[in-house]
């Protein structure tokens, strides 16, 4: 199971995103640590700009792979080559809706297959060609790419869902359909999240076969965006219970840096790295939670650096409430308890929000002054 990080390349093309050269470099070192073995780190073509600064990141002495992505043309090869990088994903058009609107056909297709593959053979040391919109591509149509670029000796077959409709089934057939035709060619997955199944056909295609998939940090990416990097390797390791050999803890910084770095925050209970989804106030929850604290989580939070957090509010109860009076030293007798519940949903309605600390001493304070006059 080979992970390939694309947020440096797909990544960046969500609207209104661009990272500097200082931000690509920290990305990068970040994803290195965490131990991702291959990056997609942009796309020459795109500019002189472009160009230096995939040069730059590929000269660091980073341990992982990187790989440039190119159009079927010479001079996208040209480009990347430039750069000095030794492997190439070259993405081809597939599906009619696709082929049509460049004012391509078939016979473009896989004429345009075996030049441009046999001229990147020359030039780089892995090759890697991409179906793209295969979800949409007539199966026939899809076959003949396919075992083209397997007769081509290509390294590897990258399969785009590149509008994200597809579904767990739909992968699995998919990838099950080219299990044991290609043998020494990759395939790999690449899932949008249009529809937001990306990390479910991800997981989904990582059982049926694939060898490797792409995905983005925190999903960053066109439209809805990708599959997530930290979401699609939890999944893995407490789902499938299989390694990836990359850092869960790691990834957490990751998600925080890009988002920082492309302006696109993400959502409180965005699973893994939400700022909220280990945080708990219901007091049937956090009754279950302080006797056993895997009562309401899929996998320990402190294995990736996160904890389980209690939030008093509206729906506490009296067992979460006493738990954190009882980290500021204050204790209640069981009047006193039912009073303060009353008061904490009071004023958590009121806020229509949850409450700090100091809120909650206050309240314990005012109960008190109101006993003793």
């Amino acid at each position: 199971m080979h992970i390939i990080d694309t947020t440096l390349r797909d990544g960046e093309q969500a609207p209104g995103v661009i990272f500097s050269l200082k931000e690509k470099l920290h990305i990068a070192a970040l994803l290195d640590e965490a131990g991702v073995k291959e990056l997609e780190i942009g796309t020459p073509a795109i500019s002189l700009a472009d160009e230096n600064d995939i040069r730059t990141i590929n000269n660091q002495g980073f341990r992982f792979n990187a790989t440039c992505w190119a159009r079927a043309c010479i001079s996208d090869l040209q480009a990347a080559a430039r750069t000095g990088v030794s492997r190439i994903n070259i993405s081809f058009p597939v599906s009619a809706i696709h082929l049509t609107a460049l004012g391509k056909n078939r016979d473009w297709m896989l004429t345009s297959l075996s030049t441009i593959v046999k001229q990147a053979q020359n030039m780089f040391a892995f090759i890697s060609v991409g179906a793209q919109d295969a979800s949409r591509c007539q199966a026939n149509l899809l076959d003949e790419f396919v075992f083209a670029a397997h007769n081509l000796k290509v390294n590897r077959i990258r399969l785009a869902d590149t509008v994200g409709i597809m579904n767990p089934k739909s992968v699995q057939n998919l990838f099950e359909r080219y299990q044991n035709c290609l043998y020494g060619t990759e395939l790999e997955f690449h899932a949008h999240n249009d529809l937001g199944m990306a990390t479910a056909n991800t997981i989904s295609a990582l059982q049926a076969g694939a060898n490797a998939v792409s995905l983005t940090v925190n999903g960053l990416g066109e439209r809805a965006g990708n599959a997530a990097l930290e979401e699609v390797v939890a999944a893995m390791a407490f789902s499938l219970s299989e390694t990836s050999e990359i850092n869960l803890e790691a990834c957490i910084r990751l998600c925080e840096f890009v988002e920082k770095a492309s302006g696109r925050k993400s959502s409180a209970s965005k699973p893994i790295s939400g700022k909220k989804v280990y945080s708990h106030e219901s007091g049937i929850h956090c009754n279950s939670l302080l006797k056993d604290s895997m009562t309401y989580h899929a996998f320990d939070p402190n294995l990736i650096g996160q904890k389980s957090q209690f939030v008093i509010g509206k729906h506490s109860g009296l067992a979460v409430v006493k738990n954190a009076l009882k980290g500021m030293d204050i204790y209640l007798n069981d009047e006193q308890s039912k009073q303060l519940i009353e008061a904490v949903k009071e004023r958590s309605i009121r806020k229509k929000s949850e409450l700090n600390s100091k809120e909650l001493q206050q309240l314990y304070l005012n109960l008190i002054d109101c006993e003793s006059n």
